[in-house]
């Protein structure tokens, strides 16, 4: 049997059951699969809130005010080019390190109401988005690249039956 993508998920908050963290495992295994990453990967994901992931902004990227989803990719990746699973995998477990995602909570939930969707629905897009930024997707440009990437986005919304 191969081996499964190891997906931790950590909070630091109330709220996030076994079934919310089960969920967000699900919405980033999406997101590997329809990039097409059929070989073992780790993705770090934490849960925490607003003052901690403002916290973490500030100190990471110089920026001085919570967001509502930070990545950490391990890998400088091209969108569409996967890592090589024969050179980019650690040699103790097998895996190769994608990177880690931070998401507040506090944002998500007030996100949610803010869009007019479930919780569950934004959570689940913050992970696909983290996800894609992992595997080098990015929206810096208004043009062709948030394009690209809103459409990859919405491709792996609509496998996990949430639409708009």
């Amino acid at each position: 049997m191969a081996k499964r993508h190891y997906i931790p998920v950590t909070a630091d908050v109330p709220g996030v059951s076994d079934s919310a963290r089960a969920f967000l495992r699900k919405a980033v295994r999406a997101a590997l699969a329809a990039e097409g990453v059929d070989f073992p990967c780790e993705i770090d994901v934490s849960v925490t809130d607003d003052n901690r992931i403002h916290a973490i902004n500030k100190e990471m990227r110089n920026v001085d005010a919570p967001t509502d989803v930070l990545s950490f990719p391990a890998l400088e990746l091209t969108p569409g080019v996967l890592p090589d699973p024969a050179g980019d995998a650690d040699p103790g477990s097998g895996l190769v390190p994608l990177g880690d995602m931070v998401i507040s909570l506090e944002r998500a939930k007030a996100q949610a109401k803010e869009y007019g969707h479930s919780e569950r629905r934004e959570l689940a897009y913050l992970a696909v988005h983290s996800t894609l930024h992992l595997l080098g997707y990015d929206h810096l440009d208004e043009g062709p690249q948030k394009a690209q990437m809103r459409a990859r986005e919405e491709a792996v919304m609509a496998e996990l039956g949430l639409t708009r």
